[in-house]
């Protein structure tokens, strides 16, 4: 079954034809961490073209706040990093996180890999709970393609094709990409999105390859906070607190990616990678007031007090790579060695106008009723209120053996050197805040074969990460540093029909930023925190036909210290719950593969099982309650070339809400809905 086997196609990938940064010749099966990898084969077969929705197959991930729906955010392992920016996430080892390049679309993706863990010393700059790694599909010489059409609910259309084929002996190329236009259950929010990614991959000689990816995105995405959640006060779902005359927030991105790699011989190679996005989001939005004291619905329980505000927010990222790879014998021992070093430059310009009623004025002006919205307001004048530049640079040396003591024990040792500088610079007032630090973060890891299809491992890092931005006083933050320890097992058993990995683990991390619950758009320092917990991932082949996927984690993550919310003069005691991250979170699917009438028939369900989740930092009592969804999906190959495809999301029809920034921007989850595409592959 192609499932079965993507794992192995992955790897061939990875170390045969396409190595992957910051992996050396070690495969992820060998790594003593745990890894989850979720192929495309696994995606296309449940409908899944939507990034966050993939990720939420892995229940070490928890979504985030989202921003008003304009990027990906999620935590691993409790932790999310600082919420007023995209997730950090890597596409073939560059990052992706940095800046604002929208919603990530699934077409070009080849299999996307959760490395779960302490792996900082190695990758650098990353969050402690882990990184996801997205492997992007590369240029083949053998001719391949399909083109999809899907339709569903909600007037959601959507066109995704993608065609390789080799030009030469030489030379092959890739183009891939979508086009998908929809409705919401969310009144008068409409949003469409193109992604286009064309690649070229050439072969210099026997031992030199080049590999050069191109990314284009243009999306147009309305800014909804989503609704008010307070006692007494039971809002539809489907009411939007915006302004249809705002428009859409426009996303534009461009990335590069170039990939050189030489295989000096038979047990070294090197490689070189460069990587450039530029990206940008700009619009108006009109969004619920946070501030108690401008609020009208707290006062009678059906004014909605509204803000306004343009944002025009520019970046760009330029950064390189080199890595040497290699085996080598000594000491009695088999080392499988990396050595390499990084570097990026980046660049954040933040514009943002504002226009909000006085501070217990009672004002009404630009309220909308929270009960039946109407649109159509004159729209009031904003006024400039932060113009900010943003540079980063920063240099990392890093080394890794991993090494082969005996048949069964293998010890895994890295360090990283990272330097970082950052200069903010206030265009109104024209003050420069700098700062530069220096890291030196080590990596230790041990696992133990016992010979029988299961291993014990075990391992150790310290991590570090700067902090992008200021406060609303513009002062910098201190870089986040955190401790991270992991054992676990893993097993494939019974000829391979069982599979899997059982961790615990436990990290603290200090100087975390958290938002700004008065000062949206900013962040605040939250302090110290820690999470812990135990995951299980496993695969269960029922029969040669039936799969059975089950992901469960248990985490609690909370704060460690004692402090005072600067703006709001709220206590947040020791052992507060990070916002959005449940305790425990459940993911089935269960995949039965047949023949119906000598046509191929996949089919099967997905169930999701998230526990309560604290809802806002400053308020402990304010909890997103349980939810359980459960999604069916199947597809039927007409012949060799057309193939249908269905799948019913939220069956059950549940109400429950996905993330929350504050218990004023709480976002509704995605009712049921059904889509199905047809799909002609040559």
């Amino acid at each position: 079954m192609a499932e079965d086997n993507a794992l192995d196609n992955i790897e061939k990938i990875e170390v045969i034809s396409h190595k992957q940064a910051y992996r050396g010749n070690v495969s992820i099966k060998e790594l003593p961490q745990a890894v989850k990898v979720i192929s495309t084969e696994k995606l296309t077969g449940m409908g899944i073209s939507n990034f966050q929705t993939a990720l939420s197959l892995d229940s070490s991930l928890a979504r985030q706040n989202n921003f008003g729906g304009l990027w990906e955010s999620f935590a691993i392992r409790g932790f999310s990093g600082d919420e007023n920016l995209p997730s950090a996430y890597l596409i073939n080892g560059f990052s992706a996180g940095r800046g604002y390049s929208g919603l990530r679309d699934t077409s070009n993706i080849e299999a996307i890999e959760v490395l779960k863990g302490p792996a900082s010393a190695l990758y650098g700059r990353g969050e402690p709970g882990g990184t996801v790694n997205i492997i992007t599909k590369k240029p083949q010489f053998d001719q391949q393609g399909y083109i999809t059409l899907t339709a569903g609910e909600d007037a959601y259309q959507r066109f995704e094709g993608d065609y390789t084929n080799g030009i030469s002996d030489n030379i092959a190329f890739r183009i891939n990409g979508a086009h998908e236009t929809s409705d919401s259950f969310r009144h008068t929010v409409e949003s469409q999105k193109t992604a286009l990614t064309p690649s070229i991959f050439a072969k210099l000689s026997d031992s030199t390859t080049l590999t050069y990816e191109l990314e284009y995105v243009d999306q147009e995405i309305p800014f909804d906070r989503g609704i008010p959640v307070l006692p007494g006060v039971d809002i539809p779902k489907e009411n939007f607190f915006g302004e249809p005359s705002d428009g859409p927030m426009n996303v534009d991105a461009m990335g590069h990616q170039l990939s050189l790699q030489h295989q000096i011989n038979t047990d070294w190679s090197v490689s070189f990678g460069a990587g450039y996005r530029d990206s940008s989001l700009e619009g108006y939005s009109s969004e619920i007031e946070l501030s108690p004291g401008r609020q009208l619905l707290y006062v009678d329980g059906e004014t909605v007090s509204r803000q306004r505000r343009f944002r025009d927010y520019d970046a760009k990222d330029a950064s390189l790579r080199a890595e040497l790879s290699g085996f080598f014998s000594a000491f009695g021992a088999q080392h499988n060695v990396l050595i390499g070093a990084d570097g990026y430059d980046y660049e954040l310009h933040s514009i943002q106008e504002r226009w909000r009623t006085a501070w217990g004025s009672g004002d009404a002006t630009y309220s909308i009723n929270a009960y039946n919205p109407v649109y159509g307001q004159t729209a009031p004048a904003t006024s400039p209120t932060q113009d900010n530049l943003e540079k980063q640079k920063a240099f990392g040396l890093y080394l890794q053996d991993q090494m082969a003591l005996t048949q069964r024990v293998n010890l895994l040792v890295g360090v990283r050197f990272d330097e970082f500088e950052q200069d903010l610079i206030n265009n109104f007032n024209g003050t420069l805040v700098s700062q530069s630090k220096s890291e030196v973060n080590p990596r230790i890891g041990v696992s133990y074969d016992m010979d029988n299809g299961v291993s014990i491992y075990s391992n150790y890092a310290e991590g570090f990460r700067p902090n992008t931005g200021a406060d609303v006083n513009n002062n910098a933050f201190e870089p986040e540093k955190s401790e991270s320890i992991e054992a676990g097992v893993k097993w494939s058993v019974f000829n391979e029909a069982f599979s899997g990995t059982l961790a615990v683990f436990k990290t603290e991390k200090s100087n975390i930023l958290t938002a700004d619950p008065v000062n949206s758009g900013f962040s605040t320092a939250l302090g110290e925190a820690q999470s812990s917990g135990i995951e299980l991932d496993s695969q269960f082949n029922i029969t040669d036909n039936t799969v059975l996927d089950v992901s469960y984690t248990y985490i609690d993550a909370h704060t460690l210290n004692d402090m005072t919310n600067p703006d709001w003069g709220v206590d947040i005691p020791a052992n507060s719950q990070l916002i959005n991250v449940p305790k425990h979170t459940l993911n089935m699917s269960l995949t039965h593969f047949t023949e119906l009438a000598d046509k191929n028939v996949l089919f099967g369900g997905h169930v999701l099982s998230v526990s309560e989740r604290l809802g806002e930092t400053i308020d402990p009592t304010y909890k997103l309650p349980s939810y359980t969804i459960v999604n069916l999906f199947g597809t039927l190959d007409i012949n060799d070339k057309v193939t249908l495809q269905a799948s019913v999301e939220n069956l059950f029809d549940e109400d429950y809400f996905a993330n929350s920034y504050s218990a004023l921007w709480t976002m509704p989850g995605q009712p049921r809905r059904v889509k199905a595409s047809i799909s002609y592959i040559f």
